[in-house]
């Protein structure tokens, strides 16, 4: 059987900053069995189209914005920008305002960060199958249609794959299938990503999209996507391994050239109550550190990395340990789990001189009765020597909470805003969620449910709070309790408005 090519598919809204890391992942394992594949990120495509087509603008800030779209895309690819936040946010502000009016003109809610529409739901797979039949009437069809008849025109690929991962790419994901569909009937068109796993994991869904998406492909895609082009079999997904070479970095909204990329897959705590890694029975896999390293360095320096974006659920000591002894030669950030060892002043300083310029942590609750609860693993006191320690250590700290989990409730929440009070000083940046319920976690079943989003594609169910803590309360809690504190207002002031963590690192890095 002769190797059969393949078009890979990042199809909008995902936040315009980096290169879609899923696609280089596959990229680089398809292209090591010698297939033929060629990457399209259609997100980054459609923004900048959008941004760059004519805009009706019928107030102050719509012409203002209009009018600065060029300039503003400049200064957000420019260090210098990151260094006043005033104007960042306002160049950023203006940027999406433009980008929003353009979305206006479609009838559908477009952002930085979102896509959003009044008629379709991205939880109904019939609305999908809409989007798919009604593709001219997508916001990006004029580009995306344009680039994919020319990249048609070159060759015409065997295998179109398209990753979901986010519910903002759903629908224009759907409309570009449809397209693609009808140029191409006889192709055969293949759904993966993180968000088309979640799907499959609903019991009983099969695939709702026969006849429009012949395959979907649960968990890591390299070894179908490689059996499927080569027929060959028993080719093992890899963590080590990326390929950005078709990627056109600079057109990112960032100011240095962003890599992202992940030394695992899966989580190695894996015992946190009402995890999706759990409910989807994830497995954990990762490669040795002195491997992932060299790996690292090798994809970094082959791509002129500016910051490097570790992806994984948490990065593990052993890993955080290996990274202070063989730094990756460039600033990085990640997911860390508070352990001991970030109390470390030590070892926290290693991380600091190996390049390390920001910790995000999943620090969820002040009270440690809910932490044990939801069998966090951490406890109160090191997530207190721990935001000291990395502070003191000049590393930035993204700190994210969760509300209204089943074991808290408005004493537990005070806990969590006094704790943050205590700390606001150690903490740069802030999260705040209100609990969603994964509608099939085991924990669920305990739980009094009723539909969250109305569709067979919902993954989360509204619940009864066993303690009367309803996302109303936990709603008003947070408006008139737990932002009204001025050193609370300020950290959360600081988040940059739709590239929240993703830009974040930005504001702790020198120039040059």
């Amino acid at each position: 059987m002769a190797d059969r090519s393949i078009l890979l598919i990042n199809p909008p809204v995902t936040k315009p900053c980096e290169p879609p890391a899923g696609m280089a992942k596959l990229a680089w394992a398809l292209r090591a069995q010698g297939v033929d594949c060629r990457i399209y990120d259609a997100s980054i495509d459609g923004i900048l189209g959008l941004l760059h087509q004519p805009i009706a603008a019928d107030d102050t800030w719509s012409r203002r914005a209009l009018a600065g779209r060029a300039a503003n895309l400049h200064a957000l690819r420019s260090l210098d920008l990151y260094r006043n936040r005033d104007r960042y946010k306002r160049a950023v502000m203006d940027t999406n305002r433009a980008l929003h009016k353009a979305g206006l003109e479609f009838d559908v809610t477009l952002s930085l960060s979102n896509y959003g529409s009044p008629a379709l739901s991205p939880v109904r797979s019939a609305d999908l199958l809409r989007a798919a039949e009604q593709f001219e009437s997508n916001p990006f069809y004029s580009i995306f249609s344009a680039t994919l008849l020319d990249l048609f025109d070159q060759r015409e690929p065997a295998f179109v794959g398209v990753s979901i991962n986010f519910m903002s790419q759903a629908l224009s994901a759907f409309a570009m299938m449809g397209f693609i569909r009808k140029r191409l009937p006889r192709i055969t068109i293949v759904c993966g990503g993180g968000l088309v796993t979640s799907w499959m994991n609903i019991p009983k869904l099969g695939n709702p999209f026969a006849g429009l998406v012949d395959q979907m492909v649960c968990g890591p895609g390299e070894s179908r996507l490689t059996e499927m082009c080569t027929g060959r079999k028993g080719i093992e997904p890899t963590i080590t391994g990326y390929d950005f070479s078709c990627d056109e970095p600079d057109r990112y909204l960032s100011p240095v050239h962003l890599l992202p990329y992940s030394t695992s897959r899966g989580c190695y705590w894996k015992k946190c109550a009402f995890c999706p890694e759990t409910a989807e029975d994830a497995s954990y896999s990762t490669g040795t550190p002195q491997a992932l390293v060299e790996d690292l360095r090798q994809v970094a320096a082959h791509n002129s990395t500016g910051l490097i974006h570790f992806l994984d659920n948490a990065l593990s000591p052993r890993l955080l340990g290996h990274l202070i002894d063989h730094p990756p030669g460039v600033p990085w950030y990640g997911f860390a789990r508070v352990t001991r060892h970030l109390t470390d002043p030590g070892f926290v300083s290693g991380l600091k001189t190996s390049g390390c310029v920001m910790l995000k942590m999943g620090v969820e609750s002040g009270d440690q009765d809910v932490l044990d609860a939801l069998g966090k693993g951490i406890h109160i006191d090191t997530v207190s020597r721990a935001l000291e320690t990395i502070h003191q250590a000049g590393i930035a700290t993204y700190v994210y909470l969760l509300f209204g989990t089943p074991p808290e409730d408005e004493h537990s929440a005070a806990k969590t805003l006094n704790f943050t009070l205590g700390h606001a000083s150690f903490i740069d940046f802030l999260n705040l969620a209100i609990f969603n319920l994964p509608a099939y976690s085991d924990e669920a079943d305990s739980l009094d449910t009723v539909d969250f989003y109305e569709g067979d594609l919902s993954l989360y169910r509204e619940f009864i709070h066993p303690m009367g803590w309803s996302r109303e309360r936990v709603r008003r809690f947070l408006s008139k309790a737990f932002k009204r504190p001025a050193a609370i207002r300020a950290i959360l002031n600081n988040d940059p408005p739709f590239f929240t963590s993703n830009h974040a690192p930005f504001f702790n890095m020198k120039n040059g």
